[in-house]
């Protein structure tokens, strides 16, 4: 009875052991393999993997649809090596929000306004919130959540709203008001409009009309010219 008590509380122990040093590598070859295979640099990609995933997760289901043990599980990494990069879910959806926020404002810089405008407020995006714009997938979900995601959803839309700014002036310019207000609309109307759109019946016209107006709107509205 006694060996057999020792033997479970070893086995225990070890399981602990393992899951701490393990758990931040994806889930395949020999556990002892894997464990003499963690470096600094191992450890800073899977973090930016988790992120990754995340930030597509909370896009797709929303912060309240998808927990840590899935996201770790879509990200190929086991339930406690979470707690080594993150200290909470949040911590987690304040870095991804500042994640998909700055592959948005890259985005929307990269090309012509337009082409960018016609294809963030369509159907094709509208319809993969997985892969789309994280102001439209999650402004309304932030507006529920702690000051931390609230704080880098504010950060990454001053980054979009001041990157053309930063651009088209010299420096020691101040951009204009009606500058940054003209932006502010335009962003308001393209966010809102795909959020009203998704709020509808996938197959009602009304989504498909509300895209098509607040489209034309926009176009009408953006600048005629590029800065070089």
């Amino acid at each position: 009875m006694m060996m057999t008590v020792i033997i479970d509380v070893n086995g225990l122990i070890m399981s602990v052991i393992y899951e701490w040093y393990s758990a931040d590598l994806p889930q395949a070859g020999h556990p002892e393999t894997r464990v003499m295979k963690v470096t600094k640099q191992q450890a800073q990609a899977n973090r930016a993997r988790i992120v990754e995933t995340a930030s597509t997760l909370f896009r797709e289901r929303g912060y309240d649809g998808v927990g840590v043990a899935d996201l770790m599980a879509a990200a190929g990494f086991t339930h406690g090596g979470f707690y080594k990069h993150f200290g909470s879910k949040t911590d987690l959806m304040a870095e991804a929000a500042a994640c998909g926020l700055a592959r948005s404002a890259d985005a929307a810089m990269s090309g012509d306004p337009a082409d960018f405008m016609s294809y963030y407020i369509s159907r094709e995006h509208r319809d993969n919130p997985g892969s789309g714009c994280t102001m439209a997938a999650l402004c309304a979900d932030a507006a529920r959540q702690p000051e931390s995601v609230k704080a880098a959803f504010a950060a990454g839309i001053e980054h979009q709203l001041s990157a053309p700014a930063r651009q088209e002036q010299a420096p020691g310019d101040n951009e204009s008001d009606e500058a940054r207000a003209r932006r502010i609309v335009l962003m308001a109307q393209a966010v809102g409009a795909v959020v009203l759109s998704r709020s509808c019946p996938d197959d009602s016209p009304l989504a498909d009309e509300i895209l098509e107006v607040c489209r034309a709107h926009v176009l009408a509205r953006l600048p005629t010219e590029r800065p070089a």
